[in-house]
């Protein structure tokens, strides 16, 4: 029947043009909310001690602007399960949309949050109750971007799609490094009163943006289809926790090196230079964007690799690279030197993390059938990130503090968590999970088509 309607070179064009949207948008989506989210972590590591917690010494003062900064992944669990219940149950766009405003919004109040001198203790109050709301966000937007842009890919091609929302996050980081440079660049006194909330405030311009692309996005394919099939679970949370515990663990034990990688090497190095190590913060800001740079290409080649070898091969062997180079990620840092810096972060960043972060999409949807897939991924995914990512940097600082300013014990931390993802990757399906009532959505897709 849809031969008869369709020619087929115009059908194909349609369709191209559909999954093409869908992945672009997706990528420009996770760019301005990771810019959002990375633009916390750099306030957190160079500013926010001084601007809301100044009666602390330097060290104190830093771990209470890194403990705001868990708070917002600790919110990422109960994102992820509201935005993948509605997500499952009413559309993936629908949550999408959501989860754009209830990033931005906050964002942009945290510009406007009188400083620790105007308001006391009140400032801090409502730092962390904006970050509570990113963390919201960010929980339900991971799971939705992924899925439009794998649901609406074809076969064979999914982990390229899949990973160019991963790779939006690497535009995030050079835009919210940019934007933090720039402004550190000006006499201290005026960062610290004014400039720093620039950046905040600019927000406005990019969220409006992001709206206006993900409301051209049509919903994804699997989820009308499934609508259609009658197959929605009523409350998919407790599905997956009664069907799937293991693909669950499995997940969270994957992803908990990868973040907890990710925000070492950027958010923690970034402290770590300049504190311990008294390097400028614009050399490193600087070789930070270099490595996000070379991520931004090096993630869609992570995702096409694995749509020929396998996405859960090309994981495993970012898993190795950790055990591999984190021991020569800090001593590069310890030189000191402009160029051994920049080469620790586009090996970190642009490879290692690209190796891992690349191939995630494709590979964590595998594991879920697409009744619970939002649900699924989104528990798992943001389970990880609150254990990994929100106590990555006070881990690493506690661990440096122990090791006597030496970060020997960080990189004993990061090579077990290597190692634990690297067993728990071998352990997840290749191939997309088939349950009864996947079967029958199957056979009904095939029916529609």
């Amino acid at each position: 029947m849809s031969n008869q309607k369709f020619p087929a070179g115009k059908k194909m064009s349609s369709d191209t043009r559909r999954y093409v949207t869908a992945g672009l948008a997706s990528m420009v989506g996770t760019t301005i909310e990771w810019y959002d989210f990375f633009l916390y972590g750099t306030a957190a590591a160079l500013i926010f001690n001084k601007i809301f917690f100044p009666e602390f010494d330097p060290l104190m003062g830093t771990l209470a602007a890194f403990a705001t900064y868990s708070v917002g992944f600790f919110a990422r669990p109960i994102g992820g399960i509201l935005f993948g219940h509605f997500g499952d149950r009413i559309g993936r766009k629908t949550m999408l949309m959501l989860a754009l405003w209830m990033m931005g919004i906050p964002t942009i109040l945290i510009g406007l949050i009188p400083s620790y001198d105007s308001i006391g203790y009140w400032a801090a109050v409502l730092l962390v109750l904006m970050r509570f709301f990113q963390g919201i966000a960010v929980g339900g937007e991971w799971g939705g971007a992924v899925l439009m842009a794998v649901e609406h890919a074809p076969e064979g091609k999914k982990g390229f799609f899949g990973s160019l929302p991963q790779a939006g996050v690497a535009p995030g980081l050079i835009l919210s490094s940019l934007a933090m440079g720039l402004v550190s660049s000006l006499p201290e006194e005026d960062m610290l009163s004014w400039g720093w909330r620039i950046p905040f405030l600019a927000s406005v311009v990019l969220l409006l943006v992001g709206w206006y692309i993900r409301a051209r996005v049509t919903e994804s394919p699997d989820f009308e289809k499934m609508q259609k099939a009658g197959k929605q679970a009523k409350v998919p949370i407790m599905v997956v926790l009664k069907e799937h515990p293991k693909d669950v663990l499995v997940v969270i034990g994957g992803r908990l090196a990868e973040v907890t990688w990710f925000y070492t090497v950027v958010t923690f190095a970034l402290t770590y230079a300049t504190g311990t190590l008294g390097i400028e913060k614009t050399v490193v800001l600087d070789a930070i964007i270099w490595g996000a740079l070379l991520s931004f290409f090096t993630m869609p080649l992570f995702g096409i690799l694995g749509d020929r070898i396998g996405h859960k091969w090309v994981f495993m062997a970012g898993t190795v690279g950790i055990a591999l180079f984190s021991s020569y990620f800090f001593d590069l840092l310890g030189m000191r030197a402009e160029g051994y810096i920049t080469v620790a972060m586009v090996v970190a960043i642009g490879v290692v993390y690209a190796a891992l972060y690349g191939p995630e999409g494709s590979l964590f949807s595998n594991q879920f059938p697409p009744e619970v897939r939002y649900s699924g991924i989104s528990l798992a995914v943001q389970v990880s990130g609150a254990i990994g990512g929100g106590i990555a940097p006070l881990m690493a600082t506690w661990l440096l503090s122990v090791g006597d300013g030496r970060p020997d014990y960080i990189v004993w931390y990061l090579c077990g968590l290597g190692a634990v993802a690297f067993v728990s990757a071998a352990l997840m399906r290749s191939n997309p999970i088939v349950t009864p009532a996947s079967q029958t959505f199957q056979a009904t897709v095939h029916e529609v088509n």
